[in-house]
């Protein structure tokens, strides 16, 4: 069987993203690497950080230590470390879509991508909120946020909203989606056959009967047992602030939080070095670091590079995992 080859993108380059590359480019592994990127920035950067590197044609399989195939995408200028410029906002989007488009022609086997700065993006003319909806956008798919390390899997209903608005998007057709994109993802990605899914309350002590709120009466607990009679395993409503302990997450496969700050924190504080973020419910896998750019790091080589390791890991194993599923 011919090795996984992943996608990968930098992100924006002048943040950290080109340097964890260049690391990356130097761990042993088992799939190629093709970069989409501009090569002069990675040369930069694998001269800051005094690591060498090699970049080969894109046909070329990188297997070797530091070494990396490429797809070139330059930018518009070269930015110091530490100063995005909106002018590179096309290549920084470019660079997304047509690795993302080489996975959907099946020239790759997943895309694992770096960080980008949004501000500079928009700044840039482009309307961009956030890469997992431009992914999502492009493929035509209906996509889940999950943060995951070696200790819990995480899954959201809602992502990036205000607290006061999250109330009002935990309807039923949301949580049944993001239970179903949840369950499949696990069986399919994680080769977990018959997952068992935790389901937090969206109130303090998930309610208490009503006395806290009513959204775990009339809406989580109804959608649970209607997924329940189609043969998921599904535990809860659960009180938020207990649900994350030790022995309880060891009987879990992952937990679906209703909001951002109500899994995140606990995910973070967990293993944050080793965390990534993944995209359920595309047609292939694609994982992210778990950090930002990181500005005032970028050309010092004292960024740690784990969260991208962790991503191209992630992303190997599932689409090995990928391969073995039936036509």
């Amino acid at each position: 069987m011919t090795p996984v080859r992943l996608a990968l993108v930098p992100g924006e380059p002048a943040g950290i993203g080109p340097e964890l590359c260049v690391r990356l480019a130097h761990q042993p592994r088992d799939h190629s690497l093709v970069v989409f990127a501009d090569p002069l920035q990675l040369q930069r950067a694998a001269d800051a950080i005094g690591q060498p590197l090699r970049l080969v044609d894109a046909d070329t399989p990188a297997l070797r230590p530091g070494e990396l195939a490429l797809v070139e995408i330059p930018n518009a200028v070269a930015p110091p470390f530490g100063q995005p410029d909106p002018r590179n906002a096309p290549a920084v989007i470019r660079a997304l879509q047509e690795a993302a488009q080489g996975c959907l022609d099946g020239r790759f086997d997943g895309i694992v991508t770096g960080p980008v700065h949004k501000a500079a993006i928009n700044e840039g003319g482009i309307a961009y909120s956030g890469t997992t909806e431009l992914l999502a956008e492009q493929a035509g798919a209906d996509v889940v946020m999950m943060l995951a390390n070696d200790v819990v899997r995480v899954a959201l209903v809602t992502t990036h909203l205000p607290l006061r608005a999250v109330a009002d998007a935990i309807t039923p057709d949301a949580l049944a989606r993001t239970l179903h994109i949840t369950h499949e993802a696990l069986r399919r990605d994680f080769g977990i056959p018959a997952p068992v899914i935790a389901v937090l309350g969206l109130n303090p002590h998930a309610g208490e009967a009503g006395h806290l709120g009513r959204e775990e009466l009339d809406v989580i607990e109804p959608v649970l047992a209607a997924l329940r009679a189609q043969g998921m395993t599904l535990v809860g409503p659960l009180p938020a602030d207990t649900a994350f302990l030790p022995a309880k997450l060891r009987g879990f496969d992952a937990v679906v939080a209703m909001y951002h700050d109500q899994g995140l924190p606990v995910l973070k504080f967990s293993g944050f070095e080793r965390a990534v973020n993944l995209t359920l419910g595309l047609p292939y896998p694609r994982v992210a670091v778990d950090h930002g750019t990181a500005l005032e790091l970028a050309g010092k080589g004292t960024a740690d590079p784990s969260s991208l390791f962790a991503a191209a890991d992630t992303c190997a194993r599932i689409a090995r995992i990928r391969r073995t599923l039936p036509a």
